[in-house]
């Protein structure tokens, strides 16, 4: 691609701003910052971003407010900055749609290859590039666009995903009424960016039952000591 990468750094420490702007554009992306909620709209008013950097400690709209609102009306990956890296505030941030995360202090080393590794996952998502990758998944009274990745629900809600969650359902959508081991739903959704950490889909899968309204986990079963299976029928459409 000739046009490079825009990211975009929302975090209230100006220090970290200024390096990590300096930092990415030494290493060919396009990149501004924020120094919070309200400065970032403005920011995306004027520019679509390919990714946000966001720092969940953050003095008025903290950044899981500020995610919860992205992920609201928008697909844009996001990678989260936590000052403390423990597990509560990972999980509140995958759970609000988060993509990745990153604990404080970091590399910008180790930032450069989440924000790389983001980027391809979202880059290996089906795309607009021919009438035969157009249409939707009916399943359920549900509906998933391949276009928008979003969800609409029975009652003709739309559900916005992060490029996480769309991966995983469409892998559920894709094997319907089979069991999936957790590596399996790991290597189907995030091909050669897996990690070990495989306990990291029950999160995943936790996040996407609540966007679907799953809570009594009928659609996405669990198969004790084997995976997760979604227990529906499924019909592909074409427009």
């Amino acid at each position: 691609m000739s046009e490079r990468d825009y990211v975009v750094i929302v975090d209230d420490d100006a220090e970290i701003r200024s390096l990590l702007e300096d930092y990415l554009r030494r290493n060919g992306y396009d990149a501004t910052s924020a120094a919070g909620g309200r400065e970032l709209t403005r920011v995306l008013e004027a520019r679509r971003a390919d990714l946000i950097v966001l720092d969940v400690m953050m003095p008025g709209e903290d950044g899981f407010e500020i995610c919860r609102r992205l992920r609201a009306e928008s697909n844009v990956p996001i990678i989260m900055l936590t000052a403390r890296g423990e597990d509560t505030d990972k999980i509140v941030g995958l759970e609000l749609g988060a993509d990745d995360y990153l604990a404080k202090p970091f590399n910008p080393r180790e930032l450069l290859a989440r924000i790389k590794g983001v980027l391809r996952r979202a880059r290996s998502l089906p795309r607009d590039t021919g009438a035969r990758e157009r249409g939707c998944y009916e399943f359920s009274g549900w509906t998933l666009n391949t276009l928008s990745r979003n969800l609409v629900s029975p009652d003709t809600v739309t559900v916005p995903l992060s490029g996480a969650e769309y991966q995983l359902l469409e892998v559920f959508l894709a094997h319907p009424n089979r069991v999936l081991s957790r590596d399996q739903l790991l290597n189907l959704s995030r091909g050669r960016e897996a990690v070990a950490f495989d306990r990291s889909i029950d999160m995943q899968v936790s996040r996407l039952r609540k966007r679907l309204r799953d809570n009594d986990a009928k659609l996405i079963q669990t198969v004790r000591s084997q995976g997760y299976l979604l227990a529906s029928q499924v019909r592909r459409t074409t427009p």
